[in-house]
């Protein structure tokens, strides 16, 4: 059945006091509002329509690559509203599933069991059930059960607030029905608003069969008001992102101290240290250790690689068995051969380091070609940038760099060189070579000291 998706995200959200839209603050690294784009893009047969208001040039630019109805909603007036000012898009047939662009967490599993349960004569409710409901619309049931009316909060009588059933503000509903229910609507309430629980009576009045659905937990249905419910919430996803990694096979030695915001693929046997982020895409090979507080972004590492402590690896890709860290940042364009090894505070960036390479410490490689076999000093770097540009510099295999060695690109060093310690390079060097560049020592004999001045 043909399927109109309704998202709401005009509100203000004042309560996160923040420049930014409320449906844009990121739950596991991903604005809200294009979590819940991409869980109602997943169903069969949809029109995705986007409700936007207060800073909806901010929502709307970042879902563009949504084929989405955008409708604006100027002037909020409740949620009845948000569905009347989509009205005229709607399928005269088919249904409407109403979703909130700050319910980042439903599943679509949850939503498929609403659309199985609908039809042209049946409106779906997702309802939950709480310990302390207040602030929520109650789901009134007759003797039978069957529901009858969602009362707010505000508007429910003492008798009412004992119910601990409650609306999600979640809802399916056949547009034969609806389209007259939204005409219908008043705002004859304590808000002034056009609530769009109010056609739950109209459909028990108008014979509608009404069944309810139940979210496989409340995270799931919980919107965010504030920073503080946007922290439970994150909370809350990285838990169950972390259960799901480890029933994979994936080892974390701490589950409640580890952040995935983005996407992770791992082979067997790979164990992640605590307090490490994974963002955007990053693949693991098999056997791959990852040390504690370690940052990894879009990077592939290959099998057996040991990435020690407080390490940042960007953009890169390792091959198997590189040894990383601690303390090493590799940057964007970073490549590693096979057993190559980046040492304590060692930074590279756009470099192509050969197998069986080492850095291994206080050392910087940019915009870099280095062959397989080499040996780079403690305190080495490349001088990539006059400035204005960037200029390369190229290593063969089997070179020798000294401590505390300056390569000044564009140059480049043969297979086989060597480059004493202290050096600074400015032309290439031949094969096989020796190079030195430093000023020579003088020592003087009984050289006095300086005092301090009276």
């Amino acid at each position: 059945m043909k399927q109109d998706i309704v998202i709401l995200a005009a509100g203000k959200g004042s309560r996160m006091k923040s420049a930014l839209s409320k449906v844009l603050h990121p739950i596991g690294g991903m604005p809200m509002i294009r979590r819940v784009l991409m869980t109602a893009n997943r169903l069969n047969d949809v029109t995705l329509h986007l409700v936007v208001g207060h800073q909806g040039e901010q929502v709307v630019a970042n879902c563009q690559e949504f084929s989405t109805n955008i409708v604006w909603q100027d002037n909020p007036q409740g949620t009845g509203d948000a569905l009347r000012r989509v009205a005229s898009d709607l399928s005269s047939t088919g249904s409407t599933l109403t979703l909130y662009g700050d319910v980042p967490l439903i599943k679509q599993s949850t939503l498929e069991r609403m659309q199985a349960s609908g039809n042209d004569n049946t409106l779906v409710l997702l309802t939950t059930f709480l310990d302390n409901p207040t602030g929520y619309g109650r789901i009134v049931r007759d003797d039978n059960q069957v529901v009858t009316a969602i009362v707010e909060h505000k508007d429910a009588t003492i008798e009412q607030h004992q119910i601990k059933e409650v609306n999600t503000g979640i809802l399916l509903a056949p547009n034969q029905f609806l389209l007259g229910w939204l005409d219908r609507l008043e705002n004859n309430n304590a808000q002034s608003e056009y609530y769009l629980t109010d056609i739950i009576s109209m459909a028990s009045q108008d014979g509608v069969d009404i069944v309810t659905v139940h979210p496989e937990s409340v995270a799931e249905v919980t919107g965010v008001n504030d920073r503080i419910q946007l922290s439970w919430l994150e909370r809350e996803y990285q838990q169950e992102q972390a259960q799901l990694l480890m029933s994979q096979g994936l080892t974390l030695l701490d589950p409640s101290r580890f952040d995935l915001r983005g996407y992770l693929t791992f082979g067997i046997d790979c164990s992640i240290d605590i307090n490490c982020i994974i963002e955007g895409d990053v693949v693991l090979g098999d056997n791959v250790q990852i040390g504690a507080n370690c940052h990894l972004k879009n990077c592939t590492i290959g099998d057996g690689t040991h990435i020690y402590n407080n390490s940042l690896i960007e953009d890169s890709l390792l091959a198997d068995q590189c040894v990383i860290g601690p303390f090493a940042r590799l940057r964007p364009g970073s490549q590693l051969g096979s057993q190559a090894k980046i040492g304590n505070f060692v930074e590279t960036k756009k470099a192509i380091i050969g197998t069986g390479s080492k850095v291994n410490h206080l050392s910087y490689v940019g915009d870099t070609v280095m062959g397989e076999g080499v040996n780079v000093g403690a305190g080495t770097i490349t001088c990539n940038y006059d400035g204005v540009n960037k200029s390369q510099t190229r290593i063969g295999d089997d070179v020798f760099v000294g401590s505390n060695t300056s390569l000044v690109a564009p140059v480049t060093i043969q297979d086989g060189a060597t480059i004493a310690a202290g050096s600074t390079i400015t032309k290439s060097v031949e094969k096989n070579q020796l190079a030195f560049a430093r000023a020579r020592q003088s020592n003087k004999n009984d050289w006095p000291r300086p005092v301090k001045k009276s």
